[in-house]
């Protein structure tokens, strides 16, 4: 199975699709690693494009954004609900991922 070029695929509907759709299937599911699956599953595609298209360094932002608005949903979800936090953390990770990577190569 081969992937399509790196730099064909947009990487802030990755992004947002990780963090969601994580969430609704470690939800749905009651089976937290399976949501870990799809979360992590996203992120290396995206994290291929972001390569691809901006670089190590920039790779390395956008993975931390994506890595760190998952861990702070938790919390987040305590004070605001689960879907407004992970809304939040996909919609920022999303946002950093077109204006950083996405954007470029338009």
């Amino acid at each position: 199975m081969a992937f399509r070029d790196a730099h064909q695929i947009q990487s802030a509907p990755l992004a947002a699709l990780g963090l969601l759709g994580g969430y609704i299937t470690a939800r749905e599911t009651g089976v937290r690693p399976l949501g870990g699956a799809v979360l992590a599953s996203a992120g290396l595609l995206a994290g291929r494009t972001w390569l691809a298209k901006a670089g190590p360094v920039k790779t390395a932002a956008l993975g931390a954004i994506y890595l760190g608005g998952f861990g702070a949903s938790h919390p987040l979800a305590k004070k605001v609900g689960a879907w407004p936090a992970v809304i939040g953390a996909a919609a920022v990770s999303a946002v950093s991922s077109y204006l950083i990577a996405d954007r470029v190569s338009d």
